[in-house]
């Protein structure tokens, strides 16, 4: 669990890491920009989760900027913390790292800040204090109910 500092302020926590291979690679051999973008979201998730056990979705991601190649290989290490609290919304900063693959030097890739909201059944915003609204069996892959087959 992430500790406050004296500024109580919230330190970062480790919630998402990842080793790079070759399906996540450009031409270059270096790892898509939108591979990358798309585990900032999911660590993002993995935060704003701490705060309520809700469906959450991504409002906004600020300008992100790569400081840094991730190389094929690379342990790709995702930090957050919670930056603000609303009613419905958290702001999460992201940081991302890598620590490469051939000797273990961390470098700084990027960092992010998203701004994730608690959402009902029916999508609107819901406080995210409030008692859970997604039960076991609603997780991530389960389907509520049959949908169309292939090509329908």
């Amino acid at each position: 669990m992430a500790e406050k500092t004296d500024t109580g302020v919230q330190d970062r926590r480790l919630t998402l890491r990842v080793v790079t291979m070759p399906r996540d690679t450009n031409q270059y051999g270096t790892i898509f920009g939108g591979v990358i973008l798309s585990y900032i979201d999911q660590a993002g998730f993995v935060e704003a989760r701490r705060h309520g056990v809700h469906r959450w979705v991504t409002a906004a991601i600020d300008r992100v900027e790569f400081k840094a190649p991730v190389h094929l290989g690379d342990t790709v290490n995702f930090y957050a913390r919670t930056v603000r609290a609303g009613t419905s919304s958290v702001t999460v900063a992201i940081e991302v790292e890598a620590e490469r693959f051939t000797s273990g030097e961390t470098v700084a890739v990027t960092a992010a800040s998203l701004t994730l909201v608690a959402v009902g059944a029916d999508g609107r915003p819901i406080p995210f204090r409030s008692p859970p609204t997604v039960s076991e069996g609603e997780g991530p892959g389960v389907k509520s109910a049959p949908g169309p087959g292939p090509g329908l």
